[in-house]
Parts: structure tokens; C-alpha cells; sequence
């Protein structure tokens, strides 16, 4: 078929089909409005137009071959389908529950900048550092819940105690902030920074890098090549040691944690380790000191997820305040309006539904 016929077709299908053909095809495609998935549709589709037309069609017959709905059932059931009809009915009202869904005004109440309080640290910070002190540690812990806190004290203690300190982090920009927050905590004299763009007071006793140019430094060590004072070494920080299980990157990670001095501890950070258990073992396993996991599930800033018409309108993604677990389809009831008016509004002129 032509483009304007292949284009004519996809406009003449529901968006939830388009995003199923974009799997794969198009990345970020669920954040993409149905006039212009079309359009990186139709793009995509000029390096292979024979399998992406194979691929539509047999969509739109798996969608046209689904039988149809059977028709409603008399108001007066037989009393030997009562049971069955009990189970219909809970089941309807599991997919539509009956309380009021939460409000807007309910959604926002308590976000923003909370009043000031002193700071307390939480059990988990606390037991992380203590078991710094005999081992190795993971940290485990949601995004936000304070595993910058225990880095700055940890890296505090291994100065006092006269020990060089190593941040690695998988990004320069990463890198150049931390040495911009290290800096203004511990002053500018006692942070450098080491990346491939930059070298600033590199006999600093906290050094900021990147886990590559750790990983080049104790190669070099091991070289009989020794750069920074790794005979001082006490800590080594790993921050986002979930690349851990990066396909590309992720060897350098091992090797660091392979190479890494015995007498240095190790301090791996991350909010989305899935098997922190087993880089636990296996870490006990290859370094002489034991390696303790600290993991801690709840969130100390809660999530709430909305959704923001591009009208401007906003509600509520769910029908709960939080982010329910278990059941993503509980929309809110304006956010599955909001939904089908973008839908609507996104389609060609003349071919709206």
C-alpha cells in the first residue's frame, strides 16, 4: 500500500493498537500523542515496509477476530446461577470500586517545602554506618530516602581518621555535582575531582571520579604505577551500583570491586539493585572482610502519581491517593476521561471516533 494509504489505515486505529505496534519500533512511545506516533510510525516504517505492514494487519485481525461481548443477562437469574452471578458481581465491583474516588484537592494536600525540623537519622543510616566499621556495605533504599547522608559521614570518619576517600559515580555530570556538594561540605581544599575532562587538587583526601578512572587507577596500581595514595585508601564509595548489571558497562564495576584494595571499605549505594542479596554474597566471597546488606523498602517521601491534560487540566492518575500495588487499572474516573478526550483530540481531522 501507498504511504497515504498505510498512513489513512493507522489514523483509522485506536491508540492502545499503536502503541502495541510501536514496541519495539519507537522509544518513549507512551508519552507520544496519537498524531505524532503516527508520524514516527510511518518514519520507522521505510526500513522495513513489507514486515511493518505484516505486523499491523495481523493487529487489527487479532483485534476484529475477538468474539463479541455476550449479550446481558435477564435481571431475574435462575436460582442455580445465583452463585455464579455472586462472582460476577464481585468481580464488577473489584474493576469499579464503589467508594468516591479521591479529589484533587485531597491529591495535593501536604505537597511542598515542609517546615524546618533537625535533622534525626533514621535506624538504617545509623546501622549502616556501624557496620562500616567491621565490612563492607550495601545500601539498599528507595530514591530519596537519605543514602547521600550516609556517604558524607562515612567520608567524614575516614578523614578524621586520616584515610583517603574515593567517590565513583557512572556519569561525569554526576561526578562534577558531587564535587560541587563535597566541596561546599567539607571545603573546597579537602575535595578533588578526576574525570576525563577534568583534574583539580588531585591529592585532595576525598577524590571525586568516575568509576572508570577508579577502575584505570588500580590497574596501574597493580601495574606497579600507583597515581593517588591508595596505601591511604579507607573507603570507596560506589554510587548507582546497580550498572553492576550493565551489559556494557557493568564488567567495570567487577573489576573495580575485584581490584579494590583489602584494606579500603567498600560503600555501594542504589535504589534499584533487584538481587542486592547475592552482590552481598558474592562480595563476601572475593574480599577479606564481610559485606553487610542494609535494604529498607518504605519510602520517606511518598509517591503520588497525576496526570496533566495538555490543556492544563490535572487530576489524579488513580483512584487512591498513593500509587496502588496489584492494581494498576483503578484509573480515577477523570483521568479515564482526560484519556479518551487526548485520544479523541490527537486523531486526524474526519477521522474521530
Amino acid at each position: 500500500m501507498t504511504t497515504e494509504e498505510l498512513e489513512q489505515l493507522l489514523a483509522q486505529q485506536p491508540i492502545a493498537l499503536l502503541h502495541r505496534l510501536a514496541r519495539g519500533r519507537v522509544q518513549r512511545h507512551f508519552r507520544t500523542g496519537k498524531r505524532r506516533l503516527i508520524e514516527l510510525l510511518l518514519r520507522h516504517s521505510a526500513e522495513n515496509r513489507a514486515g511493518f505492514e505484516s505486523d499491523l494487519l495481523a493487529l487489527i485481525g487479532e483485534r476484529t477476530a475477538r468474539p463479541a461481548a455476550p449479550p446481558p443477562r435477564p435481571a431475574v437469574q435462575p436460582a442455580r446461577h445465583s452463585a455464579e452471578a455472586r462472582r460476577a458481581a464481585s468481580a464488577h465491583q473489584e474493576q469499579e470500586p464503589h467508594e468516591p474516588a479521591v479529589t484533587l484537592q485531597a491529591w495535593l494536600e501536604g505537597i511542598g517545602v515542609p517546615p524546618p525540623q533537625p535533622f534525626v537519622p533514621d535506624p538504617w543510616q545509623e546501622d549502616a554506618l556501624a557496620k562500616l566499621q567491621t565490612g563492607d556495605v550495601i545500601v539498599s533504599v528507595p530514591t530519596g530516602s537519605g543514602k547521600t547522608y550516609v556517604a558524607v559521614e562515612a567520608a567524614r570518619r575516614a578523614m578524621e581518621e586520616n584515610r583517603t576517600v574515593i567517590y565513583a559515580s557512572p556519569l561525569k555530570a554526576l561526578s562534577n555535582t558531587k564535587f560541587t556538594e563535597f566541596s561546599r561540605i567539607f571545603g573546597a581544599d579537602r575535595v578533588g575531582i578526576l574525570t576525563g575532562d577534568r583534574r583539580d587538587n588531585g591529592q585532595a583526601p576525598l577524590l571525586i571520579m568516575t568509576t572508570e578512572i577508579l577502575r584505570n587507577l588500580l590497574y596501574d596500581a597493580a601495574g606497579g604505577e600507583i597515581d593517588v595514595r591508595l596505601d591511604t585508601l579507607g573507603l570507596v564509595i560506589m554510587d548507582e551500583s546497580q550498572y553492576l548489571a550493565d551489559p556494557e558497562r557493568g564488567v567495570v564495576w567487577e573489576e573495580t570491586i575485584i581490584f579494590c584494595p583489602s584494606q579500603a571499605r567498600l560503600l555501594l549505594l542504589s535504589a534499584s539493585i533487584g538481587n542486592p542479596h547475592d552482590i552481598a554474597d558474592w562480595l563476601t566471597s572475593i574480599r577479606s572482610t564481610p559485606c553487610h546488606l542494609i535494604k529498607h523498602s518504605k519510602r520517606t517521601v511518598p509517591l503520588r502519581a497525576g496526570y496533566l491534560h495538555p490543556d492544563g487540566k490535572l487530576t489524579p492518575l488513580f483512584r487512591t491517593l498513593g500509587i496502588p500495588h496489584g492494581h494498576p487499572g483503578q484509573w480515577h474516573p477523570e483521568a479515564k476521561r482526560l484519556f479518551a478526550r487526548y485520544e479523541d483530540e490527537t486523531m486526524p481531522s474526519g477521522r474521530r471516533r
